[in-house]
């Protein structure tokens, strides 16, 4: 097919998607075809009652005034299965000198057949940076912002990278698109505020005798919906960046979720789904109740991320140099998996090293410790953006 009636397909089948009826992240993207949102469950209250209205699958907003841009490429599937990790000696010094023959791959506890081994130092970033702004963090919202804008000072380059930014209370609102532009990321940055509920009176408090705005607005209001936010972000937001690049959450939370339609594992699933990395970096309002270092940790683990819980600038700096290495400096190992069934099973994965030398050095590696096989229907091509 020729490179004009490729493009004069995509452009039908976006036009077609946008008049049946919009999309779950209905963003001002020029070009970019709208996505379909699934019904769920609705959210309950913490008396397990139902709030007054039905709610969606956990979705992003748009900020209507932010314009955004993309493009349209085609994805093409492979049988072979990726995964990329990292290797650090006792002293967390990045090991770069392995090669094939120095480890193994097993699935579910069988060997597999490496096809390919590589190191990865230059490979391009999709980062969706989400922002806590409920009630819990209206002290310390200053300083997610400031830990957030020295993040893309600090790992973006504008040239290869791209990023989005997301903030969330009850609800998750997109706040820029995909961009490697920086002055829009850190105008995106500066827009992100603490907005109080109808009756608020600071510290936390909500007083009566002030109309709400709706039943189901007023309790979403300054609530936190961490796991409904990483679950939209990565099924919304990141499933939908180019392939060709390394996807990766960067979480600015206390880690106290309080209204979530979905559950942490959920969340966790879908963020492996899409091939994302979180990193969490825990900050939070020690009168408030500070941080859930456990929740973090958890979320930040499962995906093949790590959680962070800085206590000064110098930390922070500190490990957003550790995520800058982690994410450029890896290892990419690719196989096809003997289980050849396409159910939608999870697949657990460990990754050894058999090199005796290597062995005495008591490496630890960091990777995501599975993922779900592809299914029958995801086998037809699906349109992916690429990088501005």
């Amino acid at each position: 097919m020729s490179n004009k009636a490729l493009k004069n397909l995509l452009w039908a089948f976006g036009l077609a998607v946008s008049l049946v009826g919009g999309s779950a992240l209905s963003t001002k993207m020029s070009g970019q075809t709208p996505t379909k949102s699934v019904e769920k469950s609705r959210p309950r209250r913490a008396d397990n009652s139902e709030l007054p209205s039905p709610s969606p699958t956990p979705t992003v907003a748009p900020k209507e005034e932010v314009p955004q841009e993309s493009e349209e490429v085609v994805r093409v599937e492979t049988n072979l299965t990726s995964i990329f990790f990292t290797a650090a000696d006792s002293n967390k010094r990045f090991i770069s000198n392995l090669k094939k023959e120095d480890i193994r791959v097993l699935e579910d506890g069988q060997a597999q057949e490496i096809f390919t081994f590589q190191q990865n130092i230059d490979l391009p970033l999709s980062i969706a940076i989400l922002i806590d702004t409920s009630r819990s963090e209206e002290r310390t919202l200053p300083d997610e912002k400031a830990a957030a804008r020295s993040f893309i000072e600090a790992v973006m380059r504008p040239e290869k990278d791209e990023a989005a930014v997301v903030s969330f209370t009850g609800d998750v609102t997109l706040e820029q698109g995909f961009t490697g532009n920086l002055d829009r990321l850190r105008r995106a940055i500066d827009r992100v505020e603490f907005v109080p509920p109808s009756g608020y009176i600071g510290g936390g408090v909500v007083v009566g005798g002030t109309p709400p705005i709706s039943g189901t607005n007023q309790i979403l209001a300054g609530a936190t919906a961490i796991w409904d936010a990483v679950w939209a972000s990565s099924n919304e937001i990141l499933s939908d960046s180019a392939d060709n690049t390394r996807r990766t959450i960067i979480l600015l939370t206390d880690g106290e979720d309080t209204i979530s339609q979905v559950k942490m594992h959920e969340a966790i699933e879908r963020a492996q789904k899409a091939d994302a990395l979180i990193y969490a970096i825990g900050i939070g309002d020690s009168y408030q109740g500070g941080v859930d270092m456990g929740s973090l940790k958890k979320i930040a683990e499962q995906t093949g991320g790590r959680a962070y819980f800085p206590r000064s600038e110098t930390e922070l700096r500190s490990a957003f140099a550790q995520i800058q290495r982690d994410l450029r400096e890896q290892y990419l190992v690719a196989y096809s998996p003997a289980n050849k069934a396409r159910d939608g099973s999870y697949r657990r994965i460990q990754i050894e090293v058999i090199d005796p030398d290597l062995r005495k050095q008591n490496l630890k590696l960091n990777y995501r410790p599975g993922y779900f096989a592809k299914t029958p229907e995801r086998e037809a091509p699906a349109s992916r953006r690429a990088l501005p």
